[in-house]
């Protein structure tokens, strides 16, 4: 069986070189020095660096950014413990706000670097057309429970079914997925393809995350690959502890994080799922 399954996951990998079309979320925790929860600057542009060399190899891409948060408190000057502990919801907003803006102009400058323009969110088919590499983020600054998604795990899966992408990478503190929360089951298993999602893999989804700056865990997730799959879009899940260079890692087909093969459902419905969530 478990031949079977390294066979299967070889050739789902091997299509992935040739998928055009790859939307990227990037967590707060793959953006910020975990000591400080301060953003990195040397991986933001890191990150422009392999999302262009996408780009310039042919690729459309789209990127899902968290950070304007963290952006915001920096830019203000609020400690991240006074953050996460004291203060309500309108201070929150108010660093998103200021940090959305300071964030966008971060990527603006690292990707015109790499000769690349970027723009913020307004992502139209014509953004793709010029050659632009769009920037999505959740507008935390005005989000109330009615209209929030909850998190860019969500939100990257919504945008890789409206753009009809080929490939989503999630970019988290975590290898992939796992049998158990590996921080404490030590004989959890890592998970190296997801063939089929269904309610076996759904149910190993933890409502958690291992990061002070995130607010998805696992079972945001694998609500994500749900959307993604159904889609028809592949999906991995995979770290950027040991660098960005990850991301060129999935596209090229290395046994990397986990993946979860697309499978289209002629029935799924965006519009419904979304009412669910």
């Amino acid at each position: 069986m478990e031949l079977y399954q390294n066979q299967e996951n070889q050739e789902y990998r091997q299509k992935l070189p040739a998928e055009k079309r790859i939307v990227v979320k990037v967590g707060s925790s793959s953006l910020l020095h975990p000591q400080t929860q301060r953003l990195d600057y040397h991986r933001i542009d890191r990150l422009a660096g392999e999302l262009s060399d996408l780009k310039n190899a042919g690729k459309d891409v789209i990127l899902v950014s968290s950070g304007a948060a963290a952006a915001g408190r920096e830019a203000l000057g609020i400690n991240t413990d006074v953050y996460h502990q004291e203060i309500g919801m309108n201070i929150k907003q108010a660093c998103a706000a200021v940090g959305q803006a300071r964030l966008i102009q971060i990527y603006q400058k690292f990707f015109s670097e790499y000769n690349q323009t970027c723009a913020q969110v307004l992502m139209t088919k014509e953004l793709l057309r010029l050659g632009v590499i769009p920037i999505v983020n959740e507008n935390d600054s005005v989000a109330v429970n009615e209209f929030i998604v909850g998190d860019n795990d969500n939100l990257s899966a919504m945008v890789a079914s409206v753009t009809h992408a080929d490939l989503l990478i999630l970019l988290s503190d975590v290898e992939g997925l796992y049998t158990d929360d590996p921080r404490k089951n030590p004989h959890a298993s890592f998970i190296e393809c997801v063939p089929k999602l269904d309610e076996t893999f759904l149910r190993m989804g933890k409502k958690s995350t291992g990061s002070a700056a995130g607010t998805g865990g696992m079972d945001t997730k694998l609500h994500a690959a749900r959307i993604a799959t159904a889609s028809g879009c592949d999906m991995v899940i995979c770290t950027s502890a040991h660098g960005m260079g990850i991301i060129r890692d999935v596209a090229t087909g290395k046994n990397v994080g986990t993946l979860f093969a697309a499978c289209k459902d002629a029935d799924f419905k965006l519009d419904d799922y979304i009412r669910q969530l």
